[in-house]
């Protein structure tokens, strides 16, 4: 387990923390799943993409995690849908937690220890409801039964809300039978054409906030470390919860609350009723799953995400960039590979590595410890370290490419750089269980898709530029270039062969280079992976900046055309915002040279 201090900011005490969890070696974790009634949004692809790495990075500390996520699937949104498709509101939300289940796997969230549903934990659910009542909590009319806000004095503290605000955060509209309009529903009697259970106060179901306390209490006892979901949980879900947990057990006590922040559209936040959402599914169509996880890590988890697609098209970039820089690693160390298990294997001195690659590594370890045990700084480690460590892997392939004599330490140093690059994607999820070759394919995939057009589309612009340059009209040349890289396309020269591969789309410039004077470019580069400031102290949230377009060149690859050191235009980061009161095959083993971050093998989502 690592020395440094993992501090967390904790949203009951509105401040970072160190993580101590109630039992050495062991953390029990709660995360607000969804209501299973239609397809998962970004705004859930945020959430739990935030706590899949909170879930990793405990395990990478050495933490034995028991992780629950629930899924609602009786709601009176579940019932509502059901209705307009004449369908059972078990059979629709069950169907609809599959499709979260495969939206999660693509997005490499591993599998929590439990996943529980509301429909089989009606047991749980009456018996705390029952402990709530006997402790003079809770009131029963007419079949429902409602927590009562004025018996627990400390309503409120998590959130910092007055329990008039309760009333805006009501599901429905307030009931004149309850004693304070800020009660809320523990169980709410049947209705004729919906689901209903037997229970001491007549048959009925369960009231929204009550399902969590019940099966969290149920998996992870009364009092667990660290309860989480997004910001719009706090009140009136997490505010209820807290309070009707703390009533039924004495003992109840979550150590840390822990919130993610908003996406936003235009600074606005999504939402189904102004119409500017968008689903997983339908984004992942057009991006890789990957780039979509990428784009939300590059983004503090606390920090408000502004959604726009040209950041999505950054992301992509950097995830090509990186699966890059990685396939033409192992590209070039393949041969070598070879020859020494030809020879019967390396020995001691062979192995050792350049003072460049040993300092790369000693810094992408250094600084993965440091930003990550600062509250998960992910967005930092994508663009510090890891950006860093790739860039020395390129300089090394080139190194080995231009030089006639090539040393073991050369060889050895990439294989270590290699390896720390994979174990920190591998913790941040970011390490695919496909191949390196398999991922850029996926990528260029999309990319064709994104610009309406198809492999053979492409050739014939190729072919086209070609023959334009055989004749001298390189007016014409760069404006097949500059048509192509306008849809996210670069074209990029190599000897006699040009190569395409996806780029972030560039804006038109007319050519204006006369013919007898023209210098051809020989490489389209687009802009690698996305930049953002260092998180400073709490700050007015401001706009993403737009990712600027450069062209630089490239000298020749070996074998497969060389990622693009990325150089790019920093995007202003949004500040965390604190809660407001109110390929080759399947690659070789790498055999570490210096001591990796950590030993596990790639982590490969798995299907529930």
């Amino acid at each position: 387990m690592a020395n440094q201090d993992f501090m967390v900011y904790n949203t009951l005490t509105k401040q970072k923390e160190v993580f101590k969890p109630k039992l050495p070696g062991k953390v029990g974790m709660y995360i607000c799943g969804v209501t299973a009634y239609d397809f998962s949004h970004i705004g859930h692809a945020r959430a739990y993409v935030a706590f899949d790495v909170l879930y990793r990075y405990l395990q990478y500390l050495g933490y034995e995690v028991n992780y629950v996520r629930n899924f609602t699937d009786v709601d009176d949104k579940i019932i509502r849908r059901a209705n307009e498709l004449r369908e059972d509101p078990l059979k629709l939300s069950g169907r609809f937690c599959q499709e979260f289940l495969d939206d999660m796997n693509d997005l490499q969230c591993l599998p929590p220890t439990h996943q529980p549903r509301v429909s089989d934990h009606m047991d749980e659910i009456r018996d705390m409801i029952s402990q709530i009542i006997l402790k003079d909590c809770a009131y029963s009319v007419d079949g429902d039964v409602y927590f009562a806000v004025d018996k627990f004095p400390a309503y409120g503290r998590l959130s910092g809300r007055k329990t008039e605000d309760n009333r805006a955060g009501e599901r429905i509209a307030v009931d004149s039978r309850k004693r304070n309009p800020a009660d809320f529903a523990l169980w709410k009697a049947a209705k004729p054409g919906e689901p209903s259970w037997d229970s001491p106060w007549g048959p009925g179901r369960p009231g929204w906030h009550i399902e969590c306390s019940a099966m969290s209490a149920r998996y992870l006892t009364s009092s667990f470390d660290i309860h989480g979901g997004g910001m719009d949980l706090i009140f009136p879900h997490h505010e209820n919860e807290y309070a009707q947990s703390c009533a039924a057990c004495s003992d109840s006590n979550i150590r840390y609350w822990m919130h993610n922040g908003f996406v936003t559209e235009n600074n606005e936040k999504m939402s189904k009723s102004l119409g500017n959402f968008f689903t997983i599914r339908d984004i992942t169509e057009s991006y890789h799953p990957l780039a979509l996880r990428y784009f939300l890590m590059s983004t503090h988890y606390r920090s408000p995400v502004n959604y726009s697609t040209s950041q999505l098209e950054i992301a992509s970039d950097s995830i090509f960039y990186t699966y890059q820089a990685l396939f033409d690693t192992e590209e070039a160390l393949s041969t070598f590979r070879e020859q020494q298990n030809a020879k019967g294997g390396t020995n001691a001195k062979a192995e050792r590595i350049t003072s460049e690659a040993q300092n790369c590594i000693k810094k992408l370890q250094t600084d993965f410890q440091t930003k990550m045990s600062d509250d998960l700084h992910t967005n930092d480690i994508l663009n510090g370290a890891l950006l860093e460590t790739l860039r020395l892997m390129n300089k090394s392939l080139e190194s080995l490419k231009k030089k006639k004599q090539q040393q073991p330490s050369q060889f050895h140093s990439l294989i270590a750089l290699e390896k720390e690059v994979r174990e920190v994607m591998n913790i941040l999820g970011l390490l695919s269980s496909s191949t390196y070759s398999e991922v850029l394919q996926q990528l260029k995939d999309r990319a064709l898709k994104r610009a309406g057009l198809t492999e053979e589309n492409v050739e014939k612009h190729i072919e086209k530029r070609v023959q334009a340059r055989k004749n001298r009209e390189y007016a014409k040349s760069d404006q097949i270039r500059l048509d192509l890289s306008a849809k996210g396309i670069a074209l990029m020269d190599l000897g006699n062969n040009t190569i395409w591969r996806p780029c972030v789309p560039v804006e038109q410039e007319q050519p204006v280079t006369p013919a007898s004077t023209h210098v051809e470019q020989n490489e389209l580069v687009p802009p690698g992976p996305m930049r953002v400031e260092q998180e400073q102290p709490a700050a007015p949230v401001s706009p993403l900046v737009q990712q600027e377009q450069f062209v630089e060149p490239v000298s020749a690859p070996i074998q497969q055309e060389r990622p693009v050191e990325p150089v790019s235009e920093p995007i202003k980061q949004e500040q965390p915002v604190e809660p407001v009161s109110a390929p080759i095959k399947q690659e070789q083993p790498v055999e570490p040279v210096s001591a990796p971050i950590k030993k596990e093998q790639p982590i490969a989502p798995v299907s529930t």
